[in-house]
């Protein structure tokens, strides 16, 4: 096969990501990049092995074929998840007209109690002076003003509350979408070139390594990156504060696209605010045991308050404004709970036996996932919401991956899950857990959740008593909660 007429395809592809004016010379090996002449001169001089293209077309073996037929896969995949994006927008924006409709019900249905009662009242003193019916006038204009005020101060900051997350939330999904057409048109042009190229071996090769690149930048946007992080070293970092009464317990972590840490102390009952360099700056006291946390917003997080004697079990809300923790609304939970996460406006909350699916204003969806015995503990979400993952304590010992309806789709059951506790997914699907028996690892499991990649630390790196445990995108580094101890760890990432 001939390659086409056009030109432009073929200036497509010898073009330089990076320098526009230029075409392609070489392949630097140790960053899998293609160059240019310029490149090569300001950024890769001191490369060990930067090979010129010419010199590689019978060297790497390019399979078009097998390229063509993941980037069909790949572009399907894409194409659903910006449809699922899309859906997730107006459930979004009904689940906000919906809230609105019964703060504004509830208004009204304070109303007509109050002026149902006055009327009685009034009924009972038939007949009696104008004074007294002066008196229920009064008195009914003044449970109208206060229910009024009520709405105004409570119900109106709430709706507030609630309507800038559903601005940020739209955003983020918006700006995602975005990046799907623009990724899924760059499949859509590697999926007809692959097929066109004919036996230009130049050609191919440099087609067969940028299809490579794009099909990994899918891969990362779809959450299933299988990049294994090494770990580069290992800090501890105190976050005990003043009034702390007893030694911190650091139940669970999240961090905020600024760099700023949020951890939740069990023990002590309060939240706390660590900057970029793991320094308390703020703290909120919590009126129960949190359990855990996860993000909403940019500036907002939910975290999941549990206290089996006190029976309070509720979701919290808190903002972060101007360097302090705000809260916000709250609604009650008919369960315990010991695990919660957020995706797109929907909030995943697990309690002992179940996983519930909750939208952000606390109604109550669906039951995803039931087990049995006090075996399930922690929940996450996947960068694209399309898998749950959740892991199981004493007789079980297991990370369960489900689809989004509850359906299983995989159990991880490695010796090494022993006694799992912390559990996240990065924002590219790698997920992590931390192991709190003997021995104390981190580890990393394949983002499918169906076997382990690798272990990231054990006791002989120092790591013990193992409780929480987060990525930071900011900062390359997964940081880990503790039991029983006033640190924390970072360990720093490639």
């Amino acid at each position: 096969m001939k390659w086409p007429r056009s030109k432009k395809m073929e200036n497509y592809l010898i073009t330089c990501n990076i320098h526009k004016d230029e075409t392609i010379t070489a392949l630097c090996n140790g960053h899998s990049e293609l160059c240019c002449s310029r490149c090569v001169e300001l950024n890769h001089s001191q490369c060990s092995k930067v090979t010129p293209i010419n010199e590689l077309t019978d060297m790497q073996p390019t399979d078009l074929q097998g390229l063509s037929v993941e980037l069909e896969t790949v572009l399907g995949e894409i194409k659903s998840l910006q449809i699922s994006q899309e859906l997730s927008v107006q459930a979004l924006l009904r689940t906000y007209k919906e809230h609105v409709a019964v703060m504004i019900e509830q208004m009204r249905g304070n109303l007509n109690f109050n002026i149902d009662d006055i009327d009685e009242c009034g009924n009972s003193y038939v007949g009696t002076s104008g004074g007294h019916e002066q008196y229920l006038k009064e008195e009914m204009c003044r449970s109208v003003l206060f229910i009024l005020n009520e709405f105004d101060n409570i119900t109106v900051k709430e709706l507030n509350e609630m309507r800038d997350e559903v601005i940020s939330i739209k955003g983020s999904v918006t700006s995602s979408i975005h990046k799907c057409t623009s990724l899924h048109n760059d499949l859509s042009h590697f999926h007809e070139f692959v097929q066109k190229i004919g036996d230009n071996k130049e050609l191919c090769l440099i087609a067969s390594i940028k299809c490579k690149h794009i099909i990994q930048q899918a891969l990362t946007l779809l959450g299933k990156s299988s990049k294994v992080f090494n770990v580069q070293s290992i800090t501890k970092h105190n976050v005990r504060i003043p009034s702390d009464k007893r030694i911190c317990n650091i139940g669970g972590i999240c961090v905020l696209p600024d760099g700023h840490v949020l951890v939740v102390d069990c023990t002590n009952q309060n939240v706390k605010m660590l900057n970029q360099q793991y320094q308390v700056v703020s703290h909120w006291d919590v009126n129960a045991r949190p359990v855990d946390i996860c993000l909403i917003t940019p500036s907002e997080v939910a975290v999941a308050v549990n206290d089996h004697d006190s029976k309070i079990h509720e979701v919290q809300f808190i903002t972060v404004n101007q360097g302090k923790l705000v809260p916000g609304r709250k609604f009650q939970l008919q369960h315990e709970c010991s695990g919660i996460d957020h995706h797109q406006g929907v909030l995943f909350v697990i309690s002992s036996e179940e996983l519930y699916k909750y939208t952000l204003n606390g109604k109550q969806v669906c039951s995803l996932y039931r087990s049995f015995e006090y075996k399930v503990y922690k929940c996450a979400v996947s960068p694209t919401g399309d898998r749950l993952y959740i892991t199981s304590l004493w007789l079980d010992n297991k990370l369960h991956t489900l689809a989004r309806d509850g359906t299983l789709l995989a159990t991880c059951t490695d010796p090494a899950l022993y006694y799992p506790r912390g559990l996240h997914v990065t924002p590219a699907g790698q997920v992590l857990v931390c192991i709190n028996s003997w021995p104390n690892t981190v580890l990393q499991v394949g983002w499918e959740g169906k076997s382990k990649l690798a272990t990231l630390a054990t006791e002989e790196d120092g790591v013990r008593n193992l409780w929480s445990v987060c990525y930071s995108s900011t900062a390359s580094s997964i940081i880990v909660g503790l039991y029983r101890d006033d640190n924390i760890l970072v360990f720093r990432v490639e």
